[in-house]
């Protein structure tokens, strides 16, 4: 292995575990002989960054001249957790490293040897598409719990390269997921090794870093990410809700926004929230189910009552920022075409609506605080108390039923990133 350069960039010193995930596959190894790695466990506990800086060094001391393949749910999650500080990791070790964003390809090259890595997405089904036709010499797939199992099938398959090996890292789900039952599971007659990580695996976190994750889960969230359980989900979603639910009170609100579940026949749920000191409120709540009352209203009969739920907020004069669901095609273009003329207007937003994302988002808001709901949202508050997952699933889904302002309270945690940041992580083995 090539030594470490002394540069402005430093690191953090690597634990036993990552150095375990770091040396496996080197020639004094006596686990060198297995066809690649599984790392799996806590959030936070160091994985990707050693798991992705074995495998880069495994490729550049084995091969010369070869594909490789590095893959994440999406390329740009991917980019912005593990190759940005991956290549700070190989320059750091004197290896010259050439990014072409275009074609998503990393050529790297010690002087003697170039290789190159192929940057692929695995979000859904179609991702399998991708990769097909490519030969590789190995593979790592970060957050391959995240990805569909045709693309994970597709995607080893192409390892065809004598001598190819195989890297897996992912936080835990279900004990039923395909991934824990057909690759950790059979880690053994597949030949793979496979190491369990915690937060203590992460020599650079402190104990404060490491009391404020704890602090930040509740129920099945905190089981996978900060015990690094592989757990059903089962009863509420949000079994600590009641501490979000407050009574009203009157002051200065700011930057009002609306989160909005359309609804035709099913309900259409709507909750107006305001920031103050820093946690956002939703201070009522709008619901109408067609269902329910045997009358289905029409996109210019929601206006309305949206123009007359929204009377008080209007005489403040200020832009309403507004989350929708995507597919509500009809109303999101009655609502741009609506209030001009110098009227306060609506400032339409489709939101993020991916489901697990959310819920885990969610969760995460009412156990730090982000977020409290006035307990005049009686819609709001049912609606916690029946919230429970799918046992019947087989994975990871919640029960449709009257879920609507469940759906729309998720819509807004999500879309305005309350838990989930946009920039890139700071720690440098925080992965």
């Amino acid at each position: 292995m090539k030594q470490q350069k002394i540069t402005a960039f430093q690191y953090n010193p690597f634990s036993t575990k990552q150095r375990k995930v770091l040396n496996w596959w080197t020639d004094k190894s006596p686990v060198k002989g297995k066809d690649g790695i599984i790392a799996d466990g806590a959030i936070r506990s160091g994985k990707s960054i050693s798991m992705s800086l074995s495998f880069a060094l495994w490729a550049m001391n084995s091969f010369n001249g070869q594909n490789f393949a590095m893959c994440g749910k999406t390329v740009g999650s991917f980019r912005r957790n593990v190759l940005f500080w991956l290549k700070l990791m190989l320059k750091g070790r004197g290896y010259d490293v050439q990014d072409s964003r275009s074609e998503n390809l990393c050529t790297v090259s010690d002087g003697e040897r170039t290789n190159y890595f192929y940057i692929f997405g695995g979000k859904d089904e179609r991702s399998q598409d991708l990769i097909q036709g490519i030969t590789l010499a190995g593979i790592f797939l970060d957050e391959v719990a995240l990805m569909p199992e045709s693309f994970v099938n597709q995607a080893t398959g192409r390892c065809s390269v004598d001598g190819s090996k195989m890297w897996f890292n992912c936080n835990p789900s279900s004990p039923t997921h395909w991934f824990k039952t057909k690759w950790i599971d059979q880690a053994k007659n597949k030949n793979l090794l496979y190491l369990h990580f915690i937060m203590d695996d992460n020599l650079s976190l402190s104990e404060k870093t490491k009391k404020r994750y704890k602090t930040m889960y509740s129920g099945v969230f905190y089981d996978r990410f900060i015990l690094g359980l592989w757990v059903l989900a089962e009863g509420l979603i949000y079994p600590n809700y009641q501490k979000c639910v407050i009574t009203p009170f009157e002051t200065e609100w700011s930057d009002y926004t609306i989160s909005i579940d359309y609804g035709t026949q099913n309900a259409f749920s709507c909750g107006l929230w305001a920031l103050y000191k820093g946690v956002w409120y939703r201070i009522k709540e709008y619901y109408y189910s067609g269902r329910d009352t045997g009358v289905q209203k029409t996109d210019t009969e929601y206006a309305e009552d949206l123009d007359e739920f929204l009377s008080d907020v209007w005489q403040t004069r200020q832009r309403i920022k507004v989350f929708i669901d995507p597919s509500a095609a009809s109303f999101i273009t009655l609502l741009r075409k609506q209030y001009k003329n110098g009227r306060p207007c609506y400032n339409i937003n489709p939101a993020d609506n991916g489901v697990m994302d959310g819920i885990r988002d969610v969760a995460t808001a009412i156990q730090t605080e982000k977020i409290k709901v006035f307990n005049t949202c009686e819609n709001t508050i049912n609606e916690f108390g029946g919230y429970v997952w799918d046992d019947k699933a087989g994975e990871d889904k919640p029960v449709k039923v009257n879920d609507h302002a469940m759906d729309d309270m998720r819509y807004f945690v999500r879309s305005m990133r309350l838990v989930t940041p946009k920039t890139p992580y700071k720690s440098i083995l925080g992965a």
